[in-house]
């Protein structure tokens, strides 16, 4: 099942710098990091990711640099000190608001 880009879009900066709280990545690692991590239920493009980076880059949550890599060079990103406190409070917001669906939910199971 896919979830609709609807659904997908208010958690799509989260999930990116999810992954890169873990290890800087570049972009087309980015999207083929959160396509496994979902067992591909989250799909992103490149028309979807560079927007995200370059809007979490110009609030200083994320940095660039370019990187030599497997003969060529590629743009890397990390998430700085600001990032990791945002993304923990993004975190914490997100398990408390899925958390509060799962029980809406599940009290209305049977209907």
């Amino acid at each position: 099942m896919r979830i609709s880009k609807e659904l997908a879009k208010g958690s799509n900066a989260l999930l990116v710098m999810s992954v890169l709280a873990r290890q800087d990545m570049y972009g087309y690692q980015i999207i083929k990091t959160v396509e496994a991590a979902s067992e591909n239920v989250f799909s992103m493009n490149e028309g979807t990711l560079y927007p995200i980076l370059h809007a979490l880059e110009k609030e200083q949550l994320l940095e660039a640099y370019w990187c030599d890599a497997e003969g060529r060079k590629r743009k890397y990103y990390r998430i700085t000190e600001k990032g990791k406190k945002q993304f923990a409070e993004k975190k914490a917001e997100w398990e408390l608001f899925s958390g509060a669906v799962g029980k809406v939910l599940g009290a209305y199971a049977g209907a």
